[in-house]
C-alpha cells in the first residue's frame, strides 16, 4: 500500500516480527514469492509488503474484535474496495493475484492488496507549515466527493456506522477495568455519551430530516489517501459503513467541508458535522483501550483527548 518504512527489521516490535511471520507463511502458502518481507505500517495494523510480489498485507495487531466479527468485517472491505475497483474508481484494491477472501492463519485473519509506490508523502510536507497542510487536506477532501458519488450507487448491505455502535461500547468496558488516564468523572461522561450516540445512530434520519445514509470509507477518507505517480488512490476502508456523508467529513476543518461542497455541488449539514465530531472524539477516547497493548500509542492520543475534555458532551437532544 505504500512505500516501506522499516526495512530493518531488527527495529521491529514484537507485534510486527509476529505480523511478519504470520504474513510471509501465508503468502507462501497462497503461492506467492516473499524474499524481503517488509513492515509499512505498525499502529492498529501492521501492513507487511511480500517484496517482490506486488502484494501488501493488513495483519490486525491490535483488535478486540471477536474472530468472527473481525471477518465478516473483512469480507465488507473487500467487497466495497473491489466493486469501487473494478469500476476504475482510484482505490488500493484487493490484490489480483489471491482470492478477495480473508486468510486465517493460527487463529488470526489477514487480508491482501496491491502494493501503490506512494510519492509527494504527507510527510515530506514541512510539518510546521500549517497552510500547506491545510491546503492538502482541503484537496483531499474534495477528492472524497467524487469517492462519494461512487459510493452512494453500492448495492451490497452495510451496517449503519458500525465504528461508532457497538464498537465503542465494547472499549469504554475495557477502560473501565484499565481506565489510562481517564478519570472517573471522564468514564462517566465518556458511558453517558455512547449511551446518547445508540440513540442517535437508531434515529438519525428522524433527528436530522434530509439526511441519506449511504456507503461510506467509514475512516476519514482526506487522511486515507496515497498520492502515486499515476494519481491519488484512496486506503483502507476496514471501517467501511452506512451514515451520512458527514461521518468521512469529521476533523477536515472549515477549508476542507468548504472544499467538498465546492466538488460535490452538496451542502454539508453543519448540525450533524457537529454531532459526527463529537462522535469521533469519543471514538479516540476509546481508543486509550489499547494502550496497554501499545504504551506507545497514549500520547499521541492525549491531544485529541484533551479536544474532547473541552467540548461540551455529547447528548442525545442533538439536532
Amino acid at each position: 500500500m505504500a512505500n516501506p518504512r522499516f526495512p530493518d527489521h531488527t527495529a521491529l516490535s514484537d507485534r510486527a516480527r509476529r505480523a511478519v511471520d504470520l504474513a510471509t507463511r501465508a503468502g507462501r502458502r497462497l503461492g506467492l514469492r516473499v524474499d524481503e518481507p517488509r513492515v509499512l505500517h505498525d499502529v492498529f495494523n501492521v501492513l507487511v509488503h511480500l517484496a517482490p510480489t506486488p502484494v501488501v498485507v493488513r495483519v490486525p495487531s491490535l483488535a478486540r474484535t471477536p474472530f468472527d466479527e473481525l471477518e465478516a468485517k473483512q469480507r465488507r472491505e473487500l467487497a466495497v474496495t473491489g466493486w469501487l475497483a473494478d469500476r476504475g474508481v482510484p482505490v488500493v484494491g484487493p490484490s489480483p493475484l489471491v482470492p478477495r477472501e480473508p486468510v486465517e492463519i493460527d487463529g488470526t485473519s489477514l487480508t491482501f492488496w496491491e502494493f501503490v509506490t506512494e510519492t509527494d508523502r504527507l510527510a515530506d510536507l514541512p510539518q510546521d507549515d500549517a497552510e500547506a497542510l491545510q491546503a492538502r487536506f482541503a484537496e483531499q477532501t474534495g477528492w472524497t466527493a467524487e469517492l462519494h458519488r461512487h459510493l452512494a450507487d453500492y448495492p451490497g448491505d452495510l451496517p449503519v456506522l458500525a465504528p461508532l455502535v457497538p464498537a465503542i461500547g465494547s472499549a469504554l468496558e475495557a477502560l473501565r477495568e484499565a481506565p489510562q488516564t481517564l478519570t472517573t468523572a471522564d468514564l462517566d461522561r465518556a458511558e453517558g455519551e455512547y449511551a446518547a450516540l445508540e440513540t442517535l445512530v437508531r434515529d438519525l434520519p428522524a433527528r436530522f430530516p434530509g439526511t441519506r445514509l449511504q456507503a461510506l470509507h467509514g475512516d476519514s477518507p482526506a487522511y486515507n489517501v496515497l498520492r502515486t505517480a499515476e494519481g491519488h488512490r484512496f486506503g483502507d476502508f476496514e471501517d467501511v459503513t452506512l451514515g451520512p456523508v458527514e461521518w468521512d467529513l469529521t476533523l477536515v476543518g472549515p477549508l476542507g467541508v468548504e472544499a467538498y461542497e465546492r466538488a460535490g455541488g452538496v451542502r454539508v449539514d453543519r448540525a450533524l458535522l457537529e454531532v459526527m465530531e463529537g462522535a469521533r472524539l469519543l471514538q479516540v477516547v476509546s481508543a486509550l483501550s489499547v494502550v496497554p497493548r501499545m504504551p506507545e500509542l497514549g500520547p499521541t492520543l492525549e491531544p485529541m483527548v484533551a479536544m474532547w475534555r473541552e467540548r461540551p458532551p455529547l447528548t442525545a437532544d442533538h439536532g
